[in-house]
């Protein structure tokens, strides 16, 4: 809460203010008692005073009739400052009713000692449970309830009668209930157990775990404990599962679209194209600088060539400055299709039907970007920060799930279905299909092969700046991202099926999960890898076509 926001309270806030003057007033040996007694009704409006009094920026006017009234200073130009009354919040003015106007540099300060400022902490701590924002008082009420005083046990059955949120009405049940765990009534030991049980409420689990290890308490606390202890770990073990399946999927959205492009560029033309994960990359980098050129502008220095990219010079608070990410996406799409083209056109058309050769010839080309990364934009990984909606998390069932990863599946989602339709709806998915079914039966019968080829590249290499813009939002950017992606994706598309778009979607959600499951439960992200490589082996070793082989001539032979 701000200064102005305390001239403006509300009228039920009077008597906090009143009281918060009266402890200002009041001997030091009376002020820590009565900042104590204030917890009892916690209100928003005491946190900014005791911030201001412990800062020593309260002071007390002296008025001509005698009276002692505490203000504050509200921030105004120059030395001198207009006053704030403590007790109603009004300006403080003077006999001939004028705003009294102060230097702040020859004010006294009221002084605080240690004891008061451990009354205000502890007071302060409790105001929370007042605060507008539910997490907020989510966070306070658990704090209280961990600290096990009985003395919080009147404040929290005060606010349970107040609190309208269903989830904060949870947490003061629990926070009841973490406090009567060290209550010597063994039936509220029981019942506080029980209601940890309803709940299946994680932060209690190590008390519980205490109490369920103490021979000293009586065999049904004990037993109690033992019953909520394991609803507590079985809760763990699916929130565990579930938030390890999330990350898999977002994982895996990412990796399907960087093997959804490779699936058809490969099913099309049959290139092992192994310069694809840098081709994500450059989408990556491109929505690096639509960012920077929103705000202030980016310095780069290519081959020794110092090049200033200037800005926009929008706020980052700005709506418009937060919208950066929408444009960024069109952008990576449009650039990787661009160094697709040139990719495609430069050197692939030229390795139609040598496999090796352009799989040694794209090997070498993710070379030379990963240098003209590393010239362009440095070693290091790029900056690339998350706009403000796509900040924070939700829970559902304590799973906690990122805005940025949900809006990564989403938007996966939904390029599977717009692939889908261009290729089963459109003239140009017609034309695609022929050729990566029958190549020289298409040419035959008038399909430009050489113009799909180019056109598919294009929209593959598309697909993969997408994702890496989605992977700036998940993870790091730099020059060397592509490698950790292009294995990962071929594995992909063998698995799901050359050229099938059900099969990719499916091999990348299951690769994607299975690796974030394995490196879990395994806690090692190295023999996770190997696992799932050596599945992947074994299944091909039953089905060398993939989940779902495709159909055709060209294909057959």
């Amino acid at each position: 809460m701000t200064f102005a926001s305390l001239v403006h309270a509300d009228e039920s806030e009077t008597a906090a203010r009143q009281s918060a003057a009266r402890a200002i007033l009041a001997p030091e040996s009376e002020q820590a008692t009565i900042v104590q007694d204030m917890a009892a009704n916690p209100s928003p409006v005491l946190g900014p005073i005791f911030e201001a009094w412990q800062r020593s920026q309260v002071y007390i006017y002296e008025a001509p009739d005698g009276a002692r009234i505490p203000f504050l200073l509200m921030p105004a130009d120059g030395s001198a400052a207009k006053a704030m009354r403590i007790d109603n919040g009004e300006p403080l003015v003077g006999p001939d009713g004028a705003p009294i106007t102060v230097d702040e540099t020859v004010m006294k300060p009221v002084e605080t000692f240690a004891k008061l400022r451990r009354a205000m902490r502890s007071t302060m701590d409790l105001l929370a449970l007042a605060d507008p924002a539910p997490a907020t008082r989510q966070s306070a009420i658990l704090k209280l309830g961990m600290k096990q005083s009985p003395e919080a046990l009147p404040i929290l059955n005060a606010r349970l009668a107040k609190e309208q949120d269903k989830a904060v009405k949870n947490g003061i049940l629990d926070s009841i209930a973490l406090i009567n765990l060290a209550s010597p009534d063994p039936q509220l030991q029981i019942d506080a157990l029980n209601q940890l049980k309803k709940s299946n409420s994680i932060p209690s689990r190590e008390l519980v775990a205490k109490m369920a290890a103490d021979e000293s308490l009586s065999p049904k606390v004990r037993a109690a404990a033992v019953s909520t202890l394991k609803a507590i770990d079985n809760h763990l073990f699916w929130v565990d599962f579930f938030g390890t399946m999330f990350r898999g999927v977002s994982l895996g959205s990412v990796l399907l679209v960087v093997a959804l492009g490779l699936a058809i560029t490969f099913g099309l033309m049959g290139v092992i194209n192994m310069a694809h994960g840098e081709i994500m990359v450059v989408g990556g980098y491109a929505t690096y600088l639509v960012q920077c050129i929103f705000g202030s502008g980016v310095a780069l220095a290519p081959f020794g060539i110092s090049v200033n990219l200037p800005g926009f010079g929008f706020d980052p608070n700005s709506g418009i400055y937060q919208s950066y990410f929408l444009f960024a996406l069109p952008v990576a799409f449009l650039s990787a299709a661009a160094v697709g083209v040139l990719l495609e056109r430069g050197v692939i058309q030229f390795l139609y039907r040598r496999p090796l050769e352009s799989l040694l010839a794209t090997w070498g080309v993710s070379l030379v970007m990963q240098q003209l990364f590393r010239l362009i934009f440095g070693p290091a990984n790029a900056p690339v920060y998350s706009p403000a909606w796509l900040l924070g998390s939700f829970s559902v069932g304590d799973v906690i799930m990122n805005y940025n990863r949900v809006f990564v599946i989403i938007f996966a989602v939904a390029i599977v279905v717009g692939t889908s339709l261009l290729l089963a709806k459109t003239p140009v998915g017609l034309l695609i299909r022929a050729v990566m079914q029958d190549r020289t039966t298409a040419a035959c019968m008038g399909v430009r092969t050489r113009k799909v080829n180019t056109l598919t590249f294009a929209f593959g290499s598309g697909l993969a700046g997408l994702a890496g813009a989605f992977l700036s939002q998940i993870g790091n950017i730099g020059p060397s991202t592509g490698q950790t992606y292009i294995v990962d994706s071929f594995m992909v598309v063998v698995v799901g099926g050359i050229g099938n778009l059900i099969g990719t979607v499916i091999s990348a959600l299951g690769i994607g999960t299975v690796d974030q499951i394995l490196q879990t439960s395994l806690r090692n992200p190295v023999i996770g890898k190997v696992l799932v490589l050596v599945g992947i082996i074994l299944f091909l070793q039953w089905k060398p076509s993939g989940l779902f082989a495709t159909k055709g001539r060209g294909l057959e032979n």
